[in-house]
């Protein structure tokens, strides 16, 4: 039997970030040879437990967040367990995507960032130390795409802040900093960085069809597995 895929968004109150995730479900559905069901891990409902136990045979969840943090190993996995779905498949997060990677490049050229001048590369932030320990993967990772050295800034948990991380390059002698935005969908944290200071402000990564593919390939690599 082919798996359910159940898309597991971080909920907002933003009206903005709430259609973007009904937009990447419907691209993922339209590229995925399987069913597809967005839940919300927070804020919103249906939470993923909700959505798990309207579903008979098996589920593969893939966590639409671009770091393990608190809401993957924790709060998406307590919620299966709530309703009996520990069975559930989650697969890894998607900032590990290369893809994504690339977006955040294209994104940043877009905001009218320069060739040469040093990023800071904006998460949300974790209290978990592997979380923010990929999202410096993907600083280095981006720094390599770009051919520039990119930094990473916090915006609402752990330091240094995304404002004094472009401080820090301007006080080096930088002229122009750019900043990369390591965020899925539009909502406060992206509005935040139009008060850091930088030169140009890359936009959220979605909506893109290329973070859609991300979760498709998380999804059928994890399906694969269940049918070997």
């Amino acid at each position: 039997m082919t798996p359910t895929l159940i898309l597991a968004v971080h909920g907002t109150r933003e009206p903005r970030g709430v259609e973007v995730a009904r937009w990447l479900a419907a691209q993922v559905g339209a590229h995925c040879p399987a069913p597809v069901r967005l839940a919300f891990a927070d804020v919103c409902s249906p939470d993923v437990g909700e959505v798990a136990a309207t579903i008979e045979g098996p589920i593969v969840v893939v966590p639409a967040f671009l770091a393990a943090g608190y809401h993957v190993r924790v709060d998406i996995p307590a919620q299966l367990e709530r309703v009996g779905r520990g069975d559930a498949q989650l697969t890894a997060a998607l900032g590990r995507d290369e893809r994504l990677l690339s977006v955040a490049a294209r994104r940043l050229a877009a905001a009218g960032w320069r060739s040469g001048d040093p990023v800071v590369l904006a998460a949300a932030g974790s209290s978990d130390p592997s979380a923010n320990a990929e999202v410096a993967e993907a600083a280095q990772g981006l720094a390599e795409l770009v051919g520039a050295p990119v930094r990473v800034g916090y915006i609402a948990t752990g330091e240094p802040t995304v404002a004094q991380q472009v401080r820090a390059a301007r006080a080096e002698g930088y002229q122009r900093v750019g900043v990369a935005s390591w965020l899925l969908a539009p909502g406060l944290f992206h509005q935040r960085l139009a008060e850091v200071g930088a030169d140009a402000v890359a936009a959220p990564l979605c909506p893109d069809a290329e973070i859609a593919a991300a979760v498709v390939a998380r999804f059928e690599a994890t399906a694969l597995a269940l049918q070997d």
